[in-house]
């Protein structure tokens, strides 16, 4: 090719941070989720139709739609809680903003305060934040919209159309009760024999020498030099780095669907106060896959490969989880013959063991990530929190500023079907949903795609019993493009938001410009007052994030080889490490996601993510040797990479710049240490300050 050849393609093609964002999720179809939506929202424009109030099934078809998005939850009573809870703040928010319609500067100030409120309870956590969510969105629609009827009718059409999305998804509750949390611990088994199929690859295993740098991957390489000495080297080293990337993908794999298993069945057990056996015996199997899962890192560092026929024992395992069955499972184990061996396969039996008991001990089992505390003392922790945290002032107070603006321009400049403009910043402004200006251009693009959708729609379609078979249509995309991400939602949302509104107000394919037109000036708002003027880079979040994680490492190095630990805090320290660096790895992802310079610096950060992670790994690694007969470390040398740990930890606090800085942290030759060694060695390569 020649060089302006290559120079126009290069001009052509889009920036990785666009690709990023535009790239579909890999996501199955929640096909239940499809047929509740078709339901939920068809059937209340049928019975409006059918008694002469086609707004009335338009408003309940806007509450079930609300329902839909928020049905995401395979656990019933979470689907109870995420669904209810949202409805109740949904009907206050409508009831509020009707109050006020019509009332010029008192509605502005109204639905800002309403902003205000919404954006610091959704701080709280998942729930709170779709109850916030909720609030703020139909507070905006009962001031921008004549609502039908009495007061008090559109918010029980439209909490009534959400609650029936929450009937439909509790149908098969009394026949399927506990299959979600049974299905749950059952994949979480299959994520790990995922992970141990990996380290059952023999091109996979990885033998270092004590030169080698441990931290570099595909996506980590940014330290290494030359690193090769021809092709046939070069070739290696990258068959290396995928190996090692599939190895730290099927581990994020194991480490996401253990957060997600012990956050179902816990929540569960709560509730039950430890008296159901089915729950109990939920967490007995969950605890014992977690001694696999912790032989991993070392099987994965001693160049080893594991037998093909472990991985299919833990499947057999999680048929069995999955099953309920308690017969004898007959595992063909070979012999083991060094000390990874002989945890993975103690481990393993152990496991068994656990599955096939039909009653085991509650006394016995412990709560890897702590027994949740009660109702009344998370909502009193929550509501301090609320209050007092800087985090939730900062983000109510963005986000109020930015519906005020939205609110007062909008009541200045006439604008046709002005709520939009408010609606659109809600939906942006969540940074508990991703990055900002990755939202607003995919707000922008999904706008433009759902119009395409919706413009034939409404010229063709007359009004009348033909919007229900649409709706049949439309409504089923919103779950099955909902996991792909968020562009792709709203590119569904739209022409079912433009069918409702024509339903509403007659208007046809005159509420495609303005649509398009507020959406643009609602992300534009939200990027100004809500991103660019508040100098919050992902440095901020995410840097001290991963600087506390790395002084938490340290802590429990130090646990992990002493003497004063209790086990079940020990394995509570290292889950909570986990989970800390899973939610970190995904906010780095979605600093990928934004433009230069954060996505550049998100990018060359990205190293010191999976360097820790390996950290931790390596720890957890040289535990396990040393609890199937390798030589414990002395004092000095835990105590030396503890203090490296913390070095780190706080170079992270104090730098904005990467610089390589080659460290020496050596010990005794075959120490169990020395893999962890090498790999804090990357880390303080990676990133050190002067």
């Amino acid at each position: 090719m020649s060089r302006p050849s290559r120079q126009l393609s290069g001009a052509l093609t889009p920036p990785d941070w666009l690709v990023r964002n535009l790239q579909p999720q890999q996501a199955p179809i929640p096909w239940a989720a499809v047929a509740r939506a078709a339901v939920a929202m068809a059937l209340p424009l049928a019975i409006g139709l059918a008694v002469d109030r086609p707004a009335y099934g338009a408003l309940a078809s806007m509450g079930a739609l609300s329902g839909v998005i928020g049905d995401t939850a395979d656990a019933y009573r979470m689907r109870i809680l995420n669904i209810a809870i949202p409805q109740l703040f949904g009907a206050l928010g409508v009831t509020v903003g009707s109050l006020v319609y019509g009332h010029g500067w008192l509605a502005v100030a109204a639905v800002t305060g309403v902003a205000l409120v919404s954006g610091m309870i959704s701080t709280i956590g998942a729930v709170a934040s779709v109850s916030g969510l909720l609030l703020l969105l139909n507070s905006v629609v009962g001031a921008g919209l004549p609502m039908p009827g009495a007061w008090w009718l559109a918010p029980l059409l439209m909490s009534g159309g959400g609650l029936l999305v929450l009937v439909l998804a509790l149908l098969a509750w009394p026949l399927r009760s506990g299959v979600p949390e049974r299905a749950a611990v059952a994949g979480t088994y299959r994520r790990v024999a995922e992970l141990l199929a990996v380290c059952a690859n023999e091109g996979a295993r990885e033998n270092r020498g004590p030169g080698e740098t441990p931290g570099e991957s595909g996506e980590a390489g940014r330290t290494g030099g030359s690193g090769g000495t021809g092709e046939a080297g070069s070739s290696d080293s990258r068959d290396l780095r995928d190996l090692r990337d599939a190895y730290d993908r099927a581990r994020h794999a194991v480490t996401q669907s253990l957060n997600q298993s012990y956050d179902l069945v816990l929540a569960r057990r709560a509730r039950h106060h430890g008296r159901s056996p089915d729950l109990t015996r939920l967490l007995a199997q969950l605890n014992a896959i977690t001694p696999v899962v912790e032989a991993a890192p070392a099987v994965h560092q001693s160049g080893k490969p594991l037998p093909d026929g472990i991985p299919t024992a833990v499947r057999h395992l999680a048929d069995a989880v999955e099953t309920g069955y308690t017969g004898p499972i007959g595992l063909d184990l070979p012999t083991p013959a060094s000390e990874t061996a002989r945890a993975v396969d103690h481990a393993l039996r152990h496991a068994a063991g656990v599955v096939t008991d039909q009653d085991p001990d509650p006394r016995t089992i412990d709560d890897r990530l702590g027994r949740p505390a009660a109702l009344r003392v998370r909502t009193g922790r929550a509501a301090r929190n609320v209050v007092l945290s800087a985090a939730s002032w900062r983000y109510g107070l963005r986000l109020a500023l930015c519906i005020g603006i939205a609110q007062a321009l909008v009541s200045i400049v006439p604008v046709p079907r002005s709520y939009w403009v408010a609606l659109t910043i809600t939906f942006v402004l969540k940074p508990d949903f991703g990055s900002v200006f990755s939202r607003a251009l995919l707000r922008a693009l999904g706008t433009v795609a759902g119009l395409a959708v919706a413009a034939p729609v409404l010229t063709v379609v007359p009004r009348g019993w033909w919007d229900v078979p649409v709706m049949l249509v439309l409504a089923p995309l919103i779950p099955a493009l909902t996991p792909r991400g968020y562009g792709y939602q709203t590119a569904a949302i739209t022409p079912v938001i433009l069918l409702l509104s024509d339903i509403l107000n007659h208007q046809g394919t005159g509420l495609l410009v303005p649509r398009l037109v507020d959406s643009l000036m609602g992300c534009a708002i939200a990027l100004v007052a809500g991103y660019l003027l508040w100098p919050e880079s992902w440095h901020t979040r995410v840097g001290d994030r991963l600087a506390d994680a790395v002084a938490n490492t340290a802590r429990y190095v130090e646990s992990a080889f002493g003497n004063g630990t209790e086990p079940a805090a020990r394995a509570r320290m290292r889950r909570g490490l986990y989970r800390d660096l899973s939610v970190i790895r995904t906010e780095f992802q979605r600093a990928l996601t934004e433009p230069p310079p954060t996505g550049r610096r998100a990018a060359a950060w990205w190293p010191l993510v999976v360097a820790v992670e390996r950290i931790v790994d390596a720890t957890t690694a040289a535990r396990v040797r040393i609890k199937h007969g390798a030589e414990p470390p002395s004092t000095a040398e835990i105590a030396q990479v503890a203090l490296q740990l913390r070095e780190l930890s706080q170079g992270l606090r104090e730098t904005d710049v990467l610089v390589e800085v080659r460290t020496d942290l050596t010990g005794p030759p075959g120490s169990v240490l020395e893999p962890l060694r090498q790999e804090v060695a990357a880390a303080r390569t990676i990133a050190s300050p002067h």
